[in-house]
């Protein structure tokens, strides 16, 4: 028997529970040796009933005595369990689940529950504890001569491994996959043959990968456990750093790329042309991205900056710099609006200084596309805007040697991959007005070079957050009318999500006409929404920059890169539906002026993730705090999405909400040896390549894209 080994062959897995396990992913032995503890039962962290105290969260260990539903009506009833060790009695209670719980909870077993302890009187309570059942039975304990609860009582740690509904009923409990793990390191050792150096293992002091799977399923003490986790985590990190290195080391020694040479009269036109001084934070990122564009090697850059910090004008530097060497740039935006709006501002900038600004959309006629086509190959045109229209067969460059793609977590990898295949080896900034958290900018763009900008232009006033209840729209509208009074515009946004799109979006169109004629009649107000033609949602947006509207009223069509510096308030009705990313967004569509805003997020009932993410939002204005307390709330993959969290898709063990330090010496670990031996062909290093090749590096061929 060996790791590759199908698990049917381990006794005791019949060709139900097989099928059962590779749905989890648990097709091998060596795949079992991965399926690591969700938790471990904490000696420690057990207290005796007797010696409860109001507040804490602790773990409880005992036999279930008495088990009974209250109440019959539907939504009201409760389960009930009276849990009893050798000093006292515990309440527990299920409002939510009665059916299930009273299916799973027996009397007569035992129970290992763990949540916060309050008192009704002197009676210890738990509500809706998380719990494991524990084998009172040797037989099945698979665990040695003990069983769970034996083993508890001796102070043993028992690893408890999560278990699905469809696992439950295949008779894969959390019990019987430990009982399952014991035949399989019965069977082999795993971890037989290491996979990281023996100086990466000296220099971060960690565990053979033997000792690691040993203590990670049967820990030792504590301290040991500590150590089996941190190897796993280092290790994941590790080889998920080292196909950036790699690919980053690969990036570095093609020669190919159009060097730029030198800085001209564009680029000295376009600085004397700004009416405001650049900030530190953008003199920095152009700095950077100037010494990427002048090194020969292919510039592979992601720029992040916080909503209105202003990147757009980083990006025009390196366009100047392209056009005074010569080269074509090429800039994707995810939006017809965004592409137009880029387009007739960098067309104002650029063309003074003789360049020629083109734009491909979707919406253009034939004649129109055609001319901008020709315009492209011949050269004539010196900078592209557009969309996805800019990728499609037909379109190609006499001379490209930028690609800029804006806001590019909303474009897939291939579409991204298919703008930069226009030309042979172009330099490639990417940009993102959505702070990323720095473990997760380390784990998922590890292989590009970062340039941040957290500085906001000088003048600047933070934007004003209220959260109001939805009975006070009554005031929250004059506010508003006042601020139009002024001379000042704003924006009143409803939610809009795949499951209710349609319901939304005629809640959005029925609340427009209700504010027109009912609270805004002498106001003149806009209506913008996905459904409306490009050529629509520009004509209302020019008649919103151009002042002749007093209010827009639209769905999220809004969110990115609408840029009236005349707006000054921003209305995000039913704000409790909005993730937090989405409400930094929109609130970054005020507060572009010398001029004081406003964002007032109007709810109608708060769930205790609302409340928290509106919190968030109404304490600051800093996008990188935001993004760190989002991560939080609903985790890495959530946030980066299906396209962007392909090189999170492996960790079974690292966090990257948690694990920063852990990241930061694995990534460093990674780069020094690329940097030592490129290619892993030293003796000490055969282990990684033959580990990586097998594991990893199916995943590299998409890495150069971001």
């Amino acid at each position: 028997m060996t790791g590759s080994t199908s698990i049917s062959y381990l006794k005791g897995v019949g060709p139900k529970k097989a099928s059962t396990l590779i749905e989890v992913g648990i097709a091998t032995i060596d795949d079992l040796f991965d399926y690591f503890p969700r938790r471990y039962l904490d000696r420690r962290a057990m207290k005796s009933i007797k010696n409860l105290v109001e507040g804490e969260t602790v773990t409880v260990v005992g036999k279930i005595l008495k088990t009974q539903i209250e109440g019959e009506s539907p939504g009201r009833s409760r389960f009930k369990v009276w849990l009893a060790d050798a000093t006292g009695v515990l309440e527990l209670t299920w409002f939510k689940g009665v059916r299930f719980f009273s299916r799973t909870v027996v009397q007569g077993e035992a129970l290992a529950v763990h949540g916060k302890v309050s008192y009704f009187g002197h009676q210890a309570q738990m509500q809706h504890p998380d719990f494991d059942r524990l084998s009172l039975n040797a037989h099945d304990a698979g665990y040695g001569e003990s069983s769970d609860f034996d083993l508890y009582n001796t102070g043993k740690i028992i690893p408890l491994y999560p278990t699905s509904e469809a696992m439950k009923l295949a008779g894969l409990t959390s019990r019987q996959m430990r009982n399952l793990v014991v035949l399989a390191f019965e069977a082999i050792q795993p971890g037989r043959e290491e996979n990281l150096s023996t100086s990466i293992l000296s220099t971060y002091n960690l565990l053979t990968l033997s000792d690691a799977y040993r203590e990670i399923h049967f820990p030792s003490s504590y301290e040991e456990l500590a150590r089996a986790r941190y190897r796993m985590k280092f290790t994941e990190l590790f080889y998920a750093q080292l196909l950036f290195a790699l690919h980053h080391n690969e990036i570095r020694q093609i020669k190919s790329a159009a060097r730029f040479t030198h800085s001209g009269v564009v680029t000295e036109k376009l600085y004397a042309s700004l009416s405001y001084e650049l900030t530190d934070a953008q003199k920095n990122a152009i700095r950077e991205i100037y010494r990427d564009l002048k090194s020969g090697s292919p510039m592979n850059r992601l720029l992040q900056g916080d909503v209105g910090s202003g990147k757009t004008i980083v990006a025009m530097f390196a366009m100047a710099l392209a056009a005074d060497n010569g080269l074509q740039s090429a800039f994707m935006a995810p939006t017809e609006i965004l592409a137009v709006q880029h387009y007739l501002g960098m067309k104002r900038f650029f063309q003074p200084f003789g360049l020629q600004v083109g734009i491909l959309t979707g919406k253009q006629g034939k004649k129109e596309r055609q001319a901008v086509l020709s315009a492209l190959s011949s050269g004539e045109i010196n900078i592209a805007l557009g969309t996805h229209a800019m990728i499609e067969k037909g379109v190609s460059y006499a001379g490209l040697g930028l690609v800029i793609i804006d806001e590019q977590h909303r474009f897939g990898v291939l579409q991204r991959k298919a703008l930069q295949e226009k030309a042979i080896n172009p330099h490639v900034l990417l940009m993102t007005a959505t702070p990323i958290p720095r473990t997760l900018t380390m784990g998922v763009f590890g292989d590009l070079d970062v340039s941040v900008i957290r500085q906001m232009p000088a003048g600047r006033i933070p934007v004003k957050t209220y959260i109001k209840h939805e009975k006070e729209s009554g005031k929250v509208y004059d506010f508003l009318r006042s601020q139009v009074a002024e001379g000042r515009q704003g924006y009143i946004v409803y939610p809009l999500v795949e499951e209710s799109e349609k319901m939304d979006m005629k809640a959005a169109v029925e609340s427009y006409h209700h504010l027109s004629a009912e609270v805004f009649p002498d106001l003149r107000l806009g209506l913008i929404h996905g459904q409306m033609t490009p050529d629509q949602k520009e004509e209302v947006m020019g008649q919103f920059r151009r002042g002749e509207l007093h209010l827009l009223v639209g769905t999220t069509v809004i969110e990115v890169g609408v840029d009236v510096a005349n707006a000054t308030v921003i209305i995000i009705e039913h704000a409790e539906r909005f993730g937090l990313a989405q409400l930094h967004q929109l609130r970054g569509r005020v507060g572009r002026s010398e001029y004081r805003s406003t964002c007032i997020l109007l709810y109608t009932k708060l769930t205790e993730d609302a409340r928290e993410r509106l919190a968030a939002i109404e304490s600051t204005t800093d996008g990188f705090i935001i993004s760190e307390t989002d991560a939080r709330i609903r985790g890495a993959g959530n946030i980066l999405g299906k396209e962007q969290s392909g090189t999170l898709s492996g960790l079974r063990i690292a966090d990257l909400n948690c694990d920063f330090d852990i990241m930061q010496s694995a990534r460093a670990a990674a780069f020094k040896l690329v940097e030592q031996d490129g290619r892993l062909q030293d003796a000490d290093h055969k282990m990684i390549r033959s580990y990586y090749e097998r594991y990893y590096r199916e995943r590299s061929s998409l890495a150069d894209i971001g």
